[in-house]
């Protein structure tokens, strides 16, 4: 099958996310100004660059309650923010980070999870998490939306410092066997790093 973007598919599902997989999950800690922590996952998110190290996530839509998405608000508000990586072992707690609450609703506390100072940046991060990344703001980028009353933005974020935890290293590097990272599908599908192999880039 083809069809134009601009028209409908003609599916019973928008197969666009399915087209782009699998999808690394940023489960962003974040700070409102008022000291309220908020904890959620988007799956528009990559790494864009590594010198210096560079991320960018993308939120759609407004808060359900009212105003921009919590992160994206505290993002833009506070000037810094925490991407956690999700093991398949917090899958569902990630799972439960991702409803509709209210805006003053602790995601950390709803989900059972812990928190860990960070060092350079005043949104903590998830203890539970392997690997923690404190990001700084950089730049905000308006994208083109076609969905009525919506919005589409990219944050972009410049990463000041890694956390590692030591029982997923082996031989001095990261074992993602021992992670499991989990990512998104399309619809409601999700997927594990779970099958690894080595390939050695041929010679120049």
């Amino acid at each position: 099958m083809f069809y134009k973007t601009d028209q409908h598919h003609g599916l019973p599902h928008d197969p666009f996310k399915s087209c782009v997989v699998p999808r690394p999950i940023a489960w962003i800690s974040s700070i409102h100004p008022n000291g309220a922590i908020n904890l959620a996952p988007f799956s528009f998110f990559n790494a864009l660059a590594s010198d210096p190290p560079m991320v960018m996530i993308s939120f759609t839509g407004y808060h359900q309650h009212g105003g921009e998405k919590d992160s994206l608000y505290n993002i833009k508000n506070s000037g810094d923010f925490v991407v956690n990586m999700v093991p398949l072992a917090l899958k569902d707690a990630m799972n439960t980070t991702t409803a509709p609450v209210a805006h003053e609703v602790d995601e950390l506390a709803l989900a059972g999870l812990n928190t860990e100072e960070s060092v350079l940046v005043k949104p903590p991060r998830v203890r539970e998490a392997p690997i923690n990344m404190e990001c700084e703001f950089f730049q905000e980028i308006n994208l083109p939306c076609t969905l009525e009353n919506s919005i589409n933005t990219t944050i972009i974020g410049k990463v000041l410092g890694i956390h590692i935890k030591d029982e997923v290293l082996t031989d001095g590097m990261i074992d993602l066997s021992k992670i499991k990272p989990l990512a998104r599908l399309g619809y409601n599908q999700y997927t594990d790093v779970d099958h690894l192999f080595t390939m050695t880039r041929p010679a120049g």
